[in-house]
């Protein structure tokens, strides 16, 4: 995928969640029937965040294997799920054939999520 299409897809997606769409066959009124499926194939990025501390760099130099850092989180608290910076949902970590993943416990709804990407 080029950069262009990068950018066209961009902002397809700003016009849909501003509500601004328009249909570019028809006048210049707002499209009733929004077609997501141009931007559904555009990749994000998903981070899960256990938890954050701040030490100073002294401390970090100091850090080896073994070491551990201690957040603060506290132990059983869900972790933050966000895509692309943007907070999403919240969950707990769980093995599925011998892999990490996470189970949604708690999610953003949408109208909020798309006030968070503004």
């Amino acid at each position: 995928m080029t950069s262009t299409d990068e950018a066209a897809q961009l902002a397809a997606f700003e016009a849909l969640t501003a509500g601004t769409a328009t249909d570019p066959n028809a006048g210049s009124g707002p499209k009733t029937d929004i077609n997501l499926d141009v931007i559904l194939d555009v990749p994000v990025t998903l981070s899960l965040v256990v938890g954050h501390t701040r030490i100073p760099i002294r401390n970090l130099l100091q850090l080896n294997q073994g070491s551990v850092v201690e957040l603060e989180r506290a132990a059983g608290e869900p972790l933050d799920v966000y895509v692309n910076d943007t907070l999403i949902a919240q969950g707990e970590v769980v093995v599925v054939n011998d892999r990490f993943g996470v189970r949604l416990t708690d999610v953003v709804s949408p109208s909020e999520r798309i006030k968070r990407l503004r």
